[in-house]
C-alpha cells in the first residue's frame, strides 16, 4: 500500500509561495516551459539540485531535427515509427517532427551554438536514423542547451529559481492540482508552492538500475508524485539501455555518443570481429534495442566481457574536432581513441513511459501538466528513435507554454487561491539504511527487470519489492527518504507492467515470449486510486 502523502504536514503552518505557474525541474523541458510563461505571468522553478544538474546536460550526442535539403519531416516521421516497434502515437509524432525544425530556429535565437560544415549546419547520423539529422554542438550538445537557456533564464530574470528544494507530493484540491509541497534543504523546512498551474519536468528514472547514464537526481520523483495525486501514467515497461557507455566503474557511466558510430565506428567482440554485421541491415546504426541486446548476447558468449567500440580508422585529426569530450574523458582513464579499442557496456539510459498527457502536456488531472523524460506523450512508442528526446522537450513544452498561457489569460482577475491542506498518517521512520536499501534495489532491477527479463525473474522481483512496504510507509524528512520511496513505487510500477506484457517489443525483451503480439499493440497504463490509500 503506497500512502497518498510522504511527508505529515500543515500548510497553515508551513511558509507558501503564489505564482501563477510553478515548472518542477531545470533541464530542457522545464526552463522551455517556464522561460516562454514568464513572458506574460509570474513562473517559479523548483528544482532538487543545482539548476544546471539535469539529464540535459549530460546529453551529449545532439538534437535530431528535418533542417537538411535531402531531408524532411516526412522522412523522421517514418523512422521515428520504425523505431517505436508499433506503438508510437502518430498524431504525437507528427506534432514532433513538423514543429521541430521552429523550436531549433529558437534556440538559435537565443544564442544556442551548434556545430557548421561550412555554410550549413552539421548534421551527424544517429542509430535508427535513415540520414544525418542530428545538429550537435561537439559531443556536449546537452550542456551547450542547458547553459543557453540559464544564461536567457538569468538575463531576461523573470523566472524565479529556487535551487536544492525537492518536491515531494502534488497538492490537488476537487480535481485540480493548485500547488506542489517541497522540502528545502538549505533549511530542512516544508514550502508549499501554490499556482495554477503545475508543470511536472523532473527527468526520468535510470538511477532504478546499477548500471546508468543518468545522474544520480533521476529517480523518477515527478512521475511517482503524480501517480500518488491520481495521474495516469503509461508504457512504464520500457525502458531504454544505450549500448555504449563507457565500462569503468564510475557512476553515471560515461555515455560514448551514438554519433561515434554514426561517423563510422565500429561494434567488435571479446574477439576483435565486428558483430552486428548482418544482424541488422544497418548493422552498428541498428535501433538502440536491437544492438543493446545483441551485445548482451555477445558479453554472455565472451564470459561477461565488454564489448568494444572501435574507432581508430577514423582520423585522429576529427576525432579530436568532433568528438573533444569522449577524447579528454578517455585519456583520463589511459585510453587512446584513435589507437585504443573502446570498453562499452550497455547502461540505463531513458525512461520511454511516463505520466500520460494530451499533445498540450495536459495530464487527466485539471492544471496539472508534464513534459519531458517524465512524460508519455506517445512520441516514442516501444523504443525513443535516438536523439528525439531533446527535441520532444522543445516542442511539447512549448505547447503546454501556450496553454497555460492561454488558461492563465483566461483567469487573470482570480487570485492563486490559498487553499489548506494536511495529513497526519505517516509513521515515524525506523532504523532504515537508506543508501544500501537503494543500491540493493538497484541491481534487484538490473538482474531482474533489465535488458532481459521473464516471468520468473519479475515475480521474484515483485515479491522482493512487495516485502519493502514499510519503507515506503515510512516517514523520512530527508531527500534521500523521499527518493528512496518514489524509487521504490516506479520500480514497482514497472515490474507490474512488464510482466502484464507478455511479448517482446522495442526496449521490452522477455525471453520467454521472444517474439512480438498483435495482440500487444496496447499501452498499458496505471493509476493511484483512494481504494489504494495505506494509513
Amino acid at each position: 500500500m503506497i500512502p497518498r502523502y510522504l511527508i505529515n504536514y500543515d500548510t497553515d503552518n508551513i511558509e507558501k509561495v503564489f505564482t501563477d505557474a510553478v515548472v518542477v525541474g531545470s533541464g530542457i523541458a522545464g526552463l522551455t516551459a517556464a522561460l516562454e510563461i514568464s513572458k506574460q505571468f509570474d513562473v517559479a522553478v523548483v528544482t532538487k539540485s543545482e539548476l544546471k544538474e539535469t539529464a540535459t546536460w549530460y546529453a551529449q550526442g545532439g538534437v535530431a531535427t528535418a533542417v537538411s535539403q535531402e531531408d524532411s519531416p516526412k522522412l523522421h516521421f517514418r523512422d521515428t515509427l520504425e523505431a517505436g516497434a508499433g506503438l508510437c502515437d502518430r498524431e504525437a509524432v507528427s506534432v514532433l517532427v513538423s514543429e521541430g525544425p521552429d523550436r531549433i530556429g529558437d534556440l538559435i535565437r537565443m544564442g544556442a551554438q551548434f556545430d557548421w560544415q561550412g555554410d550549413r549546419i552539421g548534421l551527424s547520423r544517429e542509430g535508427g536514423h535513415s540520414l544525418a539529422r542530428v545538429l550537435h554542438s561537439g559531443d556536449s550538445t546537452g550542456s551547450e542547451i542547458e547553459a543557453t537557456l540559464i544564461r536567457t533564464a538569468n538575463a531576461w530574470q523573470s523566472v524565479q529559481v529556487f535551487e536544492h528544494r525537492f518536491s515531494i507530493d502534488l497538492l490537488v484540491d476537487k480535481g485540480r492540482c493548485v500547488g506542489v509541497l517541497t522540502f528545502d534543504e538549505p533549511t530542512g523546512s516544508l514550502i508549499a508552492h501554490f499556482a495554477k498551474a503545475v508543470i511536472l519536468a523532473t527527468g526520468g528514472a535510470g538511477q532504478l538500475y546499477s548500471v546508468t547514464t543518468n545522474p544520480t537526481i533521476s529517480t523518477g520523483d515527478g512521475i511517482a508524485m503524480a501517480y500518488r495525486a491520481g495521474a495516469v501514467l503509461a508504457d512504464m515497461e520500457f525502458i531504454q539501455f544505450h549500448p555504449t557507455a563507457l565500462d569503468r566503474d564510475a557512476m553515471p557511466r560515461f555515455l560514448i555518443t551514438e554519433a561515434l558510430r554514426g561517423e563510422g565506428a565500429y561494434l567488435r567482440d571479446c574477439n576483435g570481429e565486428r558483430f552486428m554485421v548482418g544482424r541488422h541491415p544497418l548493422a552498428e546504426l541498428a535501433p538502440r534495442d536491437v544492438v543493446t541486446r545483441v551485445m548482451v548476447q555477445v558479453m554472455e558468449r565472451c564470459h561477461d566481457k565488454p564489448v568494444y567500440l572501435d574507432a581508430t580508422h577514423i582520423s585522429e585529426s576529427l576525432l579530436r574536432e568532433r568528438y573533444p569530450n569522449i577524447w579528454s574523458r578517455c585519456r583520463e582513464v589511459g585510453i587512446d581513441i584513435s589507437k585504443d579499442l573502446i570498453p562499452v557496456r550497455p547502461a540505463a539510459h531513458y525512461t520511454v513511459g511516463g505520466v500520460r498527457t494530451d499533445l498540450n502536456g495536459e495530464t487527466n488531472i485539471a492544471g496539472l501538466y508534464a513534459t519531458g523524460e517524465t512524460s508519455c506523450t506517445g512520441v516514442h512508442g516501444a523504443n525513443r528513435l535516438a536523439s528525439n528526446s531533446l527535441l520532444e522537450g522543445l516542442v511539447f513544452s512549448k505547447r503546454i507554454s501556450m496553454a497555460v498561457m492561454r488558461k492563465l489569460a483566461a483567469e487573470e482577475d482570480q487570485q492563486v487561491e490559498d487553499i489548506r491542506f494536511q495529513y497526519s498518517a505517516v509513521k515515524p521512520v525506523g532504523d532504515i539504511d537508506i543508501a544500501a536499501e537503494r543500491s540493493w534495489l538497484q541491481k534487484l532491477m538490473t538482474d531482474y527487470a533489465g535488458v532481459v527479463r521473464n516471468e520468473e525473474g519479475l515475480l521474484f522481483a515483485l515479491s522482493e519489492v512487495d516485502k519493502k512496504d514499510d519503507i515506503l510507509k515510512a516517514g523520512f524528512m530527508d531527500p534521500a527518504g523521499f527518493e528512496l520511496q518514489n524509487m521504490l513505487c516506479i520500480a514497482g510500477l514497472l515490474i507490474k507492467s512488464a510482466l502484464t506484457r507478455k511479448e517482446s517489443r522495442g526496449v521490452h525483451y522477455r525471453d520467454d515470449y521472444p517474439e512480438p503480439s498483435d495482440r500487444w499493440l496496447i499501452h498499458l497504463e496505471n493509476r493511484y486510486t483512494e481504494d489504494m490509500v495505506a494509513g
